[in-house]
């Protein structure tokens, strides 16, 4: 995005006491277009600029769910298609740690990646950052995301307000 002066994208670093990423205490992602910060700490919450976030909360009138395909496989496609087709608002910006903030401050109501292409490190301030906004963090099996933080780690992952859109989300893709 930055190379072609599209306006979303970020820089975002973590924190990890070992190599894994259910050791990460601290994450932080900046909006390099206008400085905006969402960071957490473990067990202190999470917080855009100065203010406290959480996950969208109410039910919403209709769900923004985002959902990374870029370079995605037939089947792929082929599994994501009811999203497409039974939600009208389906976004992707292209920054993968950025919308995994917006998700932990209540713009998206869901957030999924499931090419098995997104490096650990690229999602890993992401991570805290939406648990400690009250989210969930969930593998493509629906288990709690973890992994190691080497460079060579990638994953599929999918981020949600809460279990009552994750299951209706995970209901239509399965």
């Amino acid at each position: 995005n930055a190379v072609r002066g599209v306006p979303f994208f970020c820089s975002s670093l973590a924190f990890a006491t070992e190599n894994k990423l259910s050791s990460i205490t601290d994450g932080v992602i900046t909006d390099l277009t206008n400085g905006d910060m969402y960071w957490a700490s473990q067990n202190k919450g999470a917080f855009f600029n100065q203010k406290q976030i959480k996950v969208q909360q109410k039910e919403p009138i209709y769900k923004i769910v985002g959902i990374n395909t870029s370079g995605g496989s037939n089947e792929l496609m082929k599994r994501m298609y009811p999203i497409f087709q039974n939600h009208n608002h389906t976004r992707h910006f292209g920054a993968n740690a950025l919308e995994m903030a917006w998700c932990a401050r209540g713009l998206m109501d869901v957030f999924i990646d499931f090419r098995d292409k997104i490096r650990i490190q690229d999602i890993a301030a992401g991570c805290i950052i939406v648990k400690e906004a009250g989210g969930l963090l969930l593998d493509a099996d629906l288990n709690p995301l973890d992994a190691d933080l080497s460079y060579e780690t990638r994953v599929s992952f999918i981020a949600a307000a809460n279990q009552k859109i994750l299951d209706e989300i995970m209901s239509q893709i399965n």
